[in-house]
């Protein structure tokens, strides 16, 4: 090897540079370490919600000691920007995926008009959506250009005040369309930009943001984060913060008596109310009476029956006299409340200066469970005079009596308006009430003239984090439309922590295999290896840390798996170089023409596995992503320590004349002198993959797949009792309160994995809080006495109860997955096709490749199918199997490939040989290390199969089949069909057939 200097160079730099890269996460693992021991210290266990208080005082240390020098001049908090990431599932936290919605954009841009043509566009293109992958603004232009002589410019839907310097009525739709585009890309940009700022401001260390293409979806990670209703609230919140004039109690006193009589009529089902009647005895009553005397009084009015009070009767307390709450309900009442305000009966009771009243709730009090009614001062266009756009800035502050508030100062033109409203308020002695997300959190009265500066406070029953968390959303700015989760996944650190366990076991029991059976094998040679293979590890966890990249379960995974095919590399050389001492070279000539003419191999190899690698990376999502990075890391490094560190060893040792065996005692004749006639035995073949296509295809058919809730949408729940559960009395249960939901053993049998498609399409976080909380009731009984909905929410503590994981999939979003996952697949399969036609530069080579891969994922999704209701463990069809069956697919491809390649090598050394011979040949040539290989991967997996966790265990199995299928169809079913595609194959065969004769009439002479 040339160049061994500058190699060996680079090997020592990069490893340094590496062991510079890990060195910050051993400093910030050890802080944390500290930090952990002085929380336990402080706070015992026998202190109530000692867990809490620990993880308090676990923050406190840090941020103590977060700028201290630890080594170096490195601190905790520079090491920590620097550390190995890792992932929800090592972590624990919640990763979303935000559908921001263009139709609220595109209302706003219409100034949501009531156009026929638009407002039907709109619903058609929501009935679209439901069925569709494409983007929700191409199926509005699509269904808005259908309506007959619809103009996009028309003045009643984008040609208006706020477009008009872009849009003017000349312009054709397609033109208006650009103009729309582009707008409705900026709104989308300014709320990933808002949605930054708040996520900045969350405390969480190492936030991942980002896009996702063009269709308004923002995926959010957060990776430690514990409070996950706080994240849900902070980031759908639209901090639709107005200011608004607020009626008093006393203005509105007579039109709450009047509703409250035809209410009486309309609920209670009595005789209509003369007009007259109502007229004459409503005069006793004037506008200046409190709700109480009204109250107190009816008892005596004629008007209201005894008994029959429907809005009355749900007072709870009357507002004082004067104040801008109309009274106080119980907040159960609130939705009977809202629609009895809302009749048209009832609307037509309130005078013409007040016919625009918005009747709103205030913050409620969660100790009495009541809520204040407000009535806003409303005008035709339900628009308030000042909005949140004009806050500059805001902070958490505390008011004059010392309860939580927020600050805000705003801009001169919000400073200006804000002025004009005090200075009204102040003369009619009214109020001002600040709704921020449709609630009235305060309605101050304003006794001291105008208030310039455009400085204000928001003053509630704040928490301090939830004044922190409001001032923040302020600061960062509404967003321009509402922003739903349409995908979750939320994982409790606990089950983060022990799936860091089951991952450093599975992933040292593989190591100590591998780095043994190397040993074993190929004796000191093995040992050269295996100082390649760590050093391979190495590099692998550098360069992530390096860039940055997360480390997930999957990618633990990857990592393991990128140890076979170190380990491949490795054979592929070792048994070239055996191969050439067989013939009689030398041990230098032995190992150069062994590397070199085991390159070839290993590079076909590896490209087709990186090509799946590749497109897992474009396509996946989340822990897929993290899978493809380190195999594809793996790839790359494995070819590097393979072809140069382990060469750098031999060459070395080899140096001074020492002779180096690449085999042991037990080893040295292994897979010598084999001559197996694979290709006669190629149609016991066919019958037996044709009988399990068969039996898979039907089963396909008949029985169909376990499709996890990535691919038909719905919510999965991993749950953890303090006792074993029976999952089918579970599932009863469930079903009683869901209507449809599967319950089954995940790993240990206090666990359970519950799905449910109940209200699937609906969105928001109270609709994932409801469902939350009937799942709490449906389970309370299995459920230690005293565990409360918080805890159980929580997943976390000491007990490590509850949910422990939870994952949300809407239904459209479900779709879109399938879609990919199937263009994933095909894709990988149309790529390896090409390049194998490219490198091979004959069809049937490709043929025989793609239609063993095509055998080896019918038989795996024929396996799943057959086995999912009796095996203990989840074998979903989900993104984790669809990276599985690329990475079967890049395994098959890999053992094919080295098959091709020596029978392609066989081809141009032994010209005058038949094929049928040459291909027998080469395939026993490579037997070794195809079985070599095949057996390692296999202990691989299957080590963390066993100790890597339940949440992997569906996906290793599906790798375990894929490798177990794949090293056949290489030999039994790739082969034979390229041989079989071959259009002069009779001629050979003949050929063959007469030297068969020949040499038997040979044979017959010699004998007589």
């Amino acid at each position: 090897m040339q160049n061994k200097g500058l190699v060996k160079v680079f090997a020592i730099l990069f490893g340094l540079v590496c062991l510079y890269q890990l060195s910050f996460t051993f400093i910030s693992n050890n802080v944390e370490n500290d930090a952990e021991e002085y929380a336990e210290q402080r706070v015992g266990e026998g202190v109530e919600n000692y867990s809490e208080l620990r993880d308090a005082e676990e923050q406190r240390y840090l941020d103590s000691i977060g700028n201290e020098e630890v080594i170096a001049g490195i601190t905790y908090n520079s090491a920590k920007e620097k550390e190995l990431n890792k992932g929800l599932d090592l972590k624990g936290g919640i990763n979303v995926i935000l559908q921001i919605s263009v139709k609220d954009i595109l209302r706003g841009l219409a100034e949501n008009t009531n156009d026929p043509s638009f407002n039907q566009a709109i619903s058609r293109a929501d009935e679209a959506q439901a069925e569709s992958q494409e983007d929700y603004i191409d199926l509005f232009f699509e269904e808005f250009n259908s309506i007959p002589d619809a103009s996009l410019a028309s003045p009643d839907v984008f040609f208006n005040k706020a477009l008009s310097d872009d849009i003017n009525p000349d312009m054709s739709n397609e033109e208006v369309e650009e103009i729309i585009r582009r707008r409705v890309d900026e709104s989308i940009t300014s709320a990933f930009e808002v949605l930054r700022k708040r996520i900045d401001k969350f405390g969480v260390t190492q936030p991942n943001i980002q896009r996702l293409g063009n269709s308004g979806r923002i995926l959010v990670e957060l990776p430690g984060a514990k409070d996950v209703n706080r994240v849900k609230n902070l980031l759908q919140s639209t901090a639709q913060l107005e200011f608004w004039h607020v009626y008093k109690n006393t203005e509105l006193g007579n039109f709450l008596f009047e509703a409250n009589n035809v209410l009486a009529d309309i609920v209670g089902g009595e005789e209509e109310i003369s007009e007259t009647t109502t007229a004459a005895d409503t005069t006793t009553t004037t506008e200046d009476e409190d709700i109480s005397e009204l109250l107190a009084d009816a008892e005596d009015t004629t008007e209201v029956a005894a008994g029959n009070n429907p809005l009355f009767e749900l007072i709870q307390s009357p507002g004082f006299q004067g104040s801008p709450v109309l009274a106080t309900f119980g907040v159960a009442d609130t939705a009977k409340v809202n629609d009895y305000l809302s009749r048209s009966r009832v609307r037509f009771l309130l005078p013409v200066e007040q016919r625009y009243a918005k009747f709103v709730w205030g913050v409620p009090d969660e100790e009495t469970g009541t809520v204040g009614l407000y009535a806003l001062k409303g005008n035709r266009n339900m628009e308030p005079p000042l909005s949140g756009s004009v806050i500059t800035d805001a902070q958490q502050t505390y008011g004059q009596l010392g309860n939580v508030a927020v600050s805000m100062q705003m801009d001169g033109t919000g400073a200006k308006i804000w002025e004009e409203m005090t200075g009204q308020a102040s003369s009619q002695q009214s109020n001002i009430a600040i709704v921020l997300d449709n609630i009235v959190y305060s309605a101050p009265g304003v006794s001291t003239g105008p208030i310039s500066g455009g400085r204000s406070e928001i003053s509630g029953d704040f928490s301090i984090t939830e004044g922190q968390d409001l001032a923040n959303v302020l600061r960062a700015g509404k967003l321009p439309a509402s922003a739903e989760i349409i995908q979750s996944e939320i994982v409790g650190p606990s089950l983060g922590q022990e799936a860091i366990n089951s991952g450093v076991i599975s992933f040292v029991i593989a190591l100590v295999f591998v780095l043994l059976w190397m040993i074993f094998y190929y004796g000191k040679a093995g040992i050269f290896a295996d100082v390649a293979l760590v050093v391979n590890i190495l590099f692998i966890f550098g360069i992530l840390a390096g860039l940055g990249a997360v480390l997930t379960l999957p990618g633990i995974a990857g990592i393991v798996l990128t140890i076979g095919i170190s380990v491949d590399a490795n054979v592929l050389i070792f048994e070239r170089i055996k191969e050439e001492l067989a013939k009689g070279k030398s041990q230098v000539d032995a190992i150069r023409d062994g590397f070199s003419n085991a390159l070839s191999s290993i590079l076909d190899a590896n490209i087709t596995t990186g090509l799946t690698g590749f497109i897992l990376l474009i396509l996946g999502t989340g822990p897929i992503k993290g899978f493809a990075t380190t195999l594809l890391i793996g790839i790359a490094t494995s070819l590097f320590t393979a072809i140069f560190v382990t060469r750098l060893f031999i060459d070395g040792y080899g140096k001074n004349g020492k002779s180096l065996q690449f085999s042991t005692g037990a080893t040295k004749k292994l897979f010598t002198n084999m001559n197996i006639d694979f290709l006669g035995k190629r149609k016991i073949a066919y019958i037996a993959s044709a009988i399990f296509i068969i039996i898979s295809i039907g089963s396909l058919f008949v029985q169909g797949l376990n499709q996890g809730v990535d691919f038909v949408g719905g919510r999965t729940y991993t749950v953890r009792f303090d006792q074993d559960v029976n999952p089918t009395e579970v599932e009863q249960d469930l079903v009683a309160v869901f209507g449809s939901a599967e319950a089954k053993t995940f790993g240990p049998n206090n666990q359970l994995k519950i799905t449910t498609n109940y209200r699937v399409e609906d969105e928001g976080a109270q609709v994932d809080e409801e469902i939350q909380q009937s799942l709490y009731e449906a389970l309370q009984s299995y459920l230690p006495a005293d565990f409360s909905y918080d805890e159980f929410t929580a997943g976390s503590g000491e007990r490590s109860l509850g949910i422990m994981q939870s994952m949300k999939v809407g239904p459209t979003i479900a779709d879109d997955i399938k879609n990919a996952s199937f263009w994933a697949v095909l894709g990988s399969l149309i790529v390896v096709f090409l390049y194998i036609l490219l490198r091979f530069r004959k069809w049937q080579f490709s043929l025989g490749a793609v239609a063993a891969v095509f055998h080896d994922v019918l038989i795996v999704l024929g396996i799943f199918s057959l086995l999912y209701k009796v095996m203990p463990f989840s074998m979903e069809i989900n993104q984790a199997f669809i990276a599985a069956i690329l990475t079967v697919i890049g395994y098959s491809l890999n053992d094919t490939v080295v098959v091709f390649d020596r029978i392609r090598e066989f081809v141009n050394e032994h010209t005058s040989w038949p094929l049928g011979k040459t291909i027998n040949n080469a395939l026993n040539s490579t037997l070794s290390r195809t079985l070599n290989t095949s057996l390692t991967t296999l202990i691989v997996l299957l080590a963390i199969f066993i100790f890597g966790g339940e949440s992997i265990r569906g996906f290793m199995f599906a790798l375990i089949v894929g490798v177990i299928v794949g090293t056949y169809s290489s030999i039994f079913i790739a082969t034979p069909i390229m041989f079989d595609s071959v259009t002069d194959k009779s001629k050979i065969e003949k050929k063959k057939k007469e030297e068969e004769e020949v040499e038997k009439a040979g044979t017959t002479t010699t004998t007589a």
